[in-house]
């Protein structure tokens, strides 16, 4: 089936290795790194790793929208691509080696305005048809939050599979037009119903709760706890192996990719999640937004412990 990513604001992700931050003080940068990003770029570039073909449909703009696109010709088979005014954003990324703490800056991004925006909607949408088509990240200046929640709409009224990860405000709008997936981490998810949810078993225990939302499986990742997915009737827990973390960055759009690429697939529903956290995994291993290597993930699978749990003990 096709497979599309929509990455609305896109960036050029520049990481820097630091041994510490002081503050009033220029420090200089051990390492350099310069990457495509963007929350549906790195799922499309995870699905390129996983072997599934994915369409890219992105926003250009300006001179480091030509760096980016050039950047993308490194890592992405024929990406579709409007251009715009203004300047694509740069996100920073610092990892500071002393302290093992990591700190990130995002961009704003170009506005982009009504007229290119239903272009590239309707583009993207076409593509997709019956398929399914992945809808994440931020939105630039001149789209309003509910841009996901059509989306969605539209994808589900022509038979697709519409895929969300997102935040605030687009995400409790788009999820009330019924996604197939929805993958919000723990924060996200405690937005979302308004109360905190402090280890895996309160998440698979307000899950059951969602199923109003008519969405076909939910997949909330929770950092070093794995992550927990429920299809409506049953819910299954993945803790991930233990492995040496380097730059989260990147980590819940593998997980988005995986999960994809199993349905597309048409796994076992605990060999998805299995291999869903195994390629967050991998990814955390990476510096800066490199993903996952796709060498490892045999090792990394098997390490992946999955257990049903049973929803009538939760609470």
């Amino acid at each position: 089936m096709p497979i599309a990513t929509l990455t609305l604001n896109p960036a050029i992700d520049v990481t820097y290795d630091i041994d510490r931050l002081i503050p009033d003080y220029k420090v200089h940068a051990a390492a350099t790194r310069y990457d495509p990003g963007g929350n549906g770029i790195n799922v499309s570039r995870a699905l390129k790793r996983l072997q599934v073909p994915a369409r890219t449909f992105c926003v250009l703009a300006g001179e480091t929208g030509l760096f980016l696109e050039r950047l993308l010709q490194r890592h992405l088979d024929d990406p579709a691509y409007i251009r715009i005014a203004g300047e694509t954003r740069i996100n920073c990324t610092l990892l500071e080696q002393a302290s093992g703490s990591q700190y990130e800056v995002s961009g704003i991004g170009p506005h982009l305005g009504t007229d290119r925006l239903d272009d590239l909607l309707d583009t993207f949408v076409d593509y997709v048809g019956e398929g399914c088509g992945v809808v994440t990240g931020s939105v630039p200046p001149g789209v309003g939050p509910d841009v996901y929640a059509q989306l969605v709409g539209r994808i589900r009224a022509q038979g697709g599979r519409p895929v969300l990860d997102a935040h605030g405000e687009l995400l409790r709008l788009g999820v009330q037009a019924h996604p197939f997936l929805v993958k919000p981490n723990r924060y996200e998810l405690e937005q979302l119903v308004g109360r905190p949810l402090p280890d895996a078993d309160t998440v698979a225990g307000v899950l059951p709760q969602l199923k109003e939302y008519g969405i076909n499986y939910w997949c909330v990742s929770l950092g070093g706890e794995g992550a927990v997915l429920f299809d409506g009737h049953r819910l299954w827990h993945a803790r991930p192996p233990r492995v040496p973390v380097r730059s989260t960055v990147g980590a819940g759009d593998s997980m988005v990719a995986a999960l994809v690429a199993g349905f597309a697939r048409e796994m076992d529903t605990a060999e998805i999640l299995r291999l869903a956290v195994a390629c967050s995994a991998g990814t955390v291993m990476q510096p800066g937004t490199e993903l996952f290597d796709p060498e490892r993930l045999p090792e990394l699978l098997q390490q992946v412990e999955v257990t049903v749990i049973d929803k009538r003990t939760r609470r």
